[in-house]
Parts: structure tokens; C-alpha cells; sequence
């Protein structure tokens, strides 16, 4: 019941018409940058940060919210449409929607897309509100090394599972750890890696990293992939609406993409992308259509949008009950937290109940905002394809040198921006992914806390970091995820020698 009281007031601040304006301002901004391939919510909330840094913080993290939702919707636009996934997760519905488009029934996939969002949006955000008060709980029995352990978790899920390979995963998270190792050791005054460099003293900013390795790399590898063909646009063939068919082919799918979706998005590098992959390998192993796959099958957009924004809820509980992103755009959310002053964590739940039970109820809002938008005016998201994309990442880095400028005023700044710009690049074209090192740059300064934490209160011990069954599971699994692909890997190979070698007989 308590819950419930405390969603009422979070509604009771979400519903004042100065955060109901700027939960429609990241609602439209989510959904324009869904729509524009190469632009995600990471990158838009990190070069708004300076922007807000007068804004409220309940008004901020409700726009936000609606860019991350947002960008959801307007991912699956784009990729139905012109068979251009702007979001990573809408790859799926690339597949089967866009071939639905091809056959004049684009219409039908864009509504079943809308609507499968909202409902598994709407269910997501229920399960949101009603587990991660007990997760943060939860948490309060977590000790230095069991927070140790649970970020250990993080890194090495993230490393294996984002990135073409283990090897790039693991570099791009080291990159990430090195880097939040510059400046003053926050225990001992001791100043590291700066080099001499005064204007290093203080760390390198998250936002400079972000805005750097997503924004200007991003566009030096369009700008070297001379990418300035127009798209073209598929026509809309009758209204936004489906048949009965459609319906009763997509209402299972909504519900079974939201139970896939939740909980692979609340885990540690869950992030988006796994669970539209086994929502629609689900999907075409239960339809009672499967020569349909391939050719424009229903299920397979209904699906995997809906696991897509179920994880997209899922990926917030983490982050609001333990303070840990799973996924790049988390990972700039815990950011704008601490540009604020706050620290997301079970404390948070109790220093500001009213931001996070604000933030949570514009959720809900935002999910009926979406709709709204997306059924009625994917005409013109649409259009916003035709703007060339050399002037829109034009935009995009001379928007990211007048925000990283004013966040600090610095040269230092803007000549990191520049470097680690270039890294971004080479790392774009080696298919280095950037999440990993985003996670390690904020959680490693946090893990090396908790590290010493727990090594001073068991004075030099290093056996305290396996002494508690929280701390010796999670690194158990920790274990299990870097071993096990490894294992199950050499397993397939045997077995085909083996059917090799019995077929030579």
C-alpha cells in the first residue's frame, strides 16, 4: 500500500504542467532521434546535459525519460519504413517489418509496433514500480565486497556480451577503467595520471567521454563512409489501424515479448538487443505461420518491439536500486544524476522519493504521450529522413563543441573531446564497442571505493571478497559468464569432429 501512496504523489508531480511539458519535449525529441539512424538516446541526453543544468532535476529526468522511451518508438519507424534500425534494439523488427512495408502493409506494422510498445511500456513500468522498492531494500544489506562483487558482475557481462568479440569487449572496458583512474585519489590525495596537467586534477568528465566516443567519432565515421545517398521512403497503403487477423496474431506476442523483454533488461548488460533476438526466434518457432518469416510476418514486428520496451523499464532497475547502468544510455542517466548531486541507490528512495516516484509516474505518461504521437504523425517523423545527413551531424558536432565548452569553460576539455573523438572513430571502424568503456569509466572509480573498503575492515584480507554468500555467488557467476561460452564453444567443436569422423567411416 505504501507503493501505491508513493505513486500517487509521484503523479501528483508528474501531472504539474511544467514537467507534462517537458515530458512531451523528450517524448517528441526520443521519437525524432529514433527515427534519425545513428542517433540514439545516449548521445541526446548527453549533449542536453549542459542545457538542463538550470532545469529542475524532477523536469530533467522526466524529458530524460520520455527521450529514452521516445527513441524506442521512433527506432522501430525507420527501420519498418526505410529498413534502417535507428535504435540497436529495433534491428529485429527490421526483419519483418520493413518486408510488411515492401507489401504495401507498412501501415499494420507501424500500428502493431505502436501499440505492442505501449503495452509492454505500461507492463514494464508496473513491474518497475512494484519490485524496485524491494530491490532497493534489498540492498541494504550489501556489504564493500559484495557491491565489489556485483560490479565485477557488470564488467565482465558486459565485456562478453556487447562487441563482436570478448577481446574488443574487454580492451574497450579497460579503456574505460584507465581512464577513470586520471585525477586525485579520492582516499589518498595522491594525484594519478595527470601527467602535470593541472585541468586533469579533477578527472575526466563523463559527458566530454560520451559526447566524444558517440557524437564526433560517429561522425568522422560517416564523414569517411561518404554516406549522402537520400533515403527513400516507402508509401503508407490505408490507415493506421489492423484487421482482426492482425490483432489476434499480435496480442500474444505483446504479452510474451513483455515477460522476455523485463527481466533480461533489468539484469547486468542485459540492455535491449538479447531480448528482441529471443523474442523473435520465439515467435517463429510458436507461430502457426512460420513460412510467413522472412516474407512479412506480423509476429515477428509485435514481438521483439515489445520485448524491446520492456527492457527498456527493465534497464532502470539497476540503476534507480543499485546505482549500476547496464547499458550506454543508463550509463549517461547515472551521469546526469550525479551532475545533480545524487547518487541513484536504495538511499535515493529515501533522500528523494518525490524525484524518483516523479520520474517512474512520468513513465506511465509518457507511454500514453508516445502513442499518441506515433499512430496519428509518423508522417511526419518520416520526413525527418529527407534532411541530408551530412547537415544533421554538422549539427550534432557543432552542438557538441558549444555544450562540452560551456559545461567547463575549458581547453583541456575540447582538445580531450577532439582526441578521444579520433578513439571513437578507430573504434567505429574496428567494431570496438563503446559501452563497455562508458561502464568501466563511472563504475570503475566506485569499485576500487568498495574495493578498499572491504580490504581496510578485514585489514589486508583478501579472502573477504569470497567471505559472504552474496559476494561468493555473484563472483561464481561473474566466473561462470567469462568460462562458460568458452566451454559450451569447445563442446560444439568435438561434437563435429566427432560427426566428422564417424561420417569419414
Amino acid at each position: 500500500m505504501d507503493t501505491l501512496t508513493q505513486l500517487i504523489a509521484g503523479f501528483a508531480i508528474a501531472l504539474q504542467p511544467i514537467n507534462l511539458f517537458w515530458a512531451l519535449v523528450g517524448c517528441a525529441l526520443g521519437t525524432a532521434v529514433g527515427v534519425l539512424p545513428g542517433i540514439g538516446p545516449a548521445l541526446t541526453i548527453a549533449l542536453l546535459m549542459p542545457v538542463t543544468a538550470q532545469v529542475a532535476p524532477e523536469s530533467a529526468f522526466i524529458m530524460f525519460a520520455g527521450i529514452l522511451y521516445g527513441a524506442l518508438y521512433g527506432g522501430s519507424t525507420t527501420s519498418i519504413l526505410l529498413n534502417t534500425p535507428g535504435e540497436s534494439g529495433s534491428v529485429m523488427t527490421a526483419l519483418e517489418g520493413n518486408r510488411m512495408a515492401r507489401t504495401g502493409r507498412g501501415a499494420a506494422a507501424l500500428a502493431t509496433a505502436a501499440i505492442g510498445s505501449f503495452v509492454a511500456g505500461t507492463f514494464g513500468t508496473l513491474a518497475l514500480t512494484f519490485l524496485a522498492p524491494a530491490i532497493a531494500e534489498l540492498a541494504f544489506i550489501f556489504g564493500p565486497e559484495d557491491y565489489f562483487a556485483l560490479m565485477i558482475l557488470s564488467f565482465t557481462s558486459v565485456a562478453v556480451v556487447m562487441g563482436t568479440s570478448r577481446v574488443r569487449g574487454f580492451t574497450a572496458l579497460f579503456f574505460g577503467l584507465a581512464l577513470g583512474t586520471i585525477g586525485i585519489d579520492t582516499q589518498t590525495g595522491q594525484s594519478r595520471m595527470v601527467f602535470g596537467t593541472l585541468e586533469l586534477l579533477d578527472g575526466i568528465s563523463f559527458t566530454v567521454v560520451l559526447v566524444a566516443l558517440f557524437a564526433v567519432g560517429e561522425t568522422l565515421y560517416v564523414a569517411s563512409r561518404n554516406a549522402q545517398v537520400q533515403a527513400v521512403m516507402n508509401p503508407l497503403s490505408g490507415g493506421v489501424w489492423m484487421t482482426k487477423e492482425d490483432w489476434a496474431r499480435s496480442w500474444k506476442p505483446w504479452l510474451r515479448g513483455t515477460l522476455i523483454g523485463f527481466p533480461i533488461g533489468s539484469l547486468p548488460a542485459g540492455g535491449t538487443e538479447i531480448p528482441t533476438f529471443l523474442s523473435y526466434t520465439l515467435e517463429r518457432r510458436l507461430s502457426p505461420h512460420p513460412e510467413q518469416f522472412g516474407e512479412g510476418a506480423i509476429e515477428g514486428v509485435a514481438g521483439p518491439e515489445a520485448a524491446n520496451n520492456a527492457a527498456a523499464a527493465g534497464i532502470l532497475v539497476p540503476l534507480l536500486t543499485l546505482g549500476l547502468p547496464s547499458t550506454a544510455t543508463a550509463a549517461v542517466l547515472l551521469a546526469a544524476f550525479q551532475n545533480y548531486g545524487l547518487q541513484p541507490g536504495p538511499l535515493l528512495f529515501a533522500t528523494n522519493p518525490g524525484l524518483l516516484w516523479g520520474l517512474i509516474a512520468s513513465l506511465y505518461i509518457g507511454n500514453v504521450i508516445l502513442l499518441v504521437l506515433n499512430l496519428p504523425l509518423v508522417g511526419i517523423w518520416v520526413r525527418l529522413l529527407l534532411i541530408p545527413r551530412p547537415y544533421i551531424y554538422a549539427g550534432i558536432v557543432v552542438f557538441a563543441l558549444v555544450g562540452v565548452w560551456g559545461l567547463s569553460t575549458s581547453w583541456m576539455d575540447l582538445a580531450l573531446m577532439c582526441g578521444l573523438g579520433l578513439i571513437g572513430y578507430m573504434a567505429r571502424v574496428y567494431d570496438f564497442p563503446i559501452a563497455p568503456a562508458l561502464i568501466g569509466l563511472i563504475l570503475g572509480p566506485q569499485a576500487e571505493i568498495q574495493l578498499r573498503r572491504a580490504l581496510a575492515v578485514s585489514q589486508n584480507d583478501w579472502s573477504v571478497l569470497v567471505s559472504t554468500p552474496i559476494s561468493a555467488t555473484l563472483l561464481a557467476i561473474a566466473a561462470l559468464v567469462l568460462v562458460l561460452p568458452l566451454l559450451l564453444r569447445r563442446m560444439r567443436r568435438v561434437e563435429r569432429r566427432i560427426e566428422e569422423e564417424a561420417a569419414a567411416k
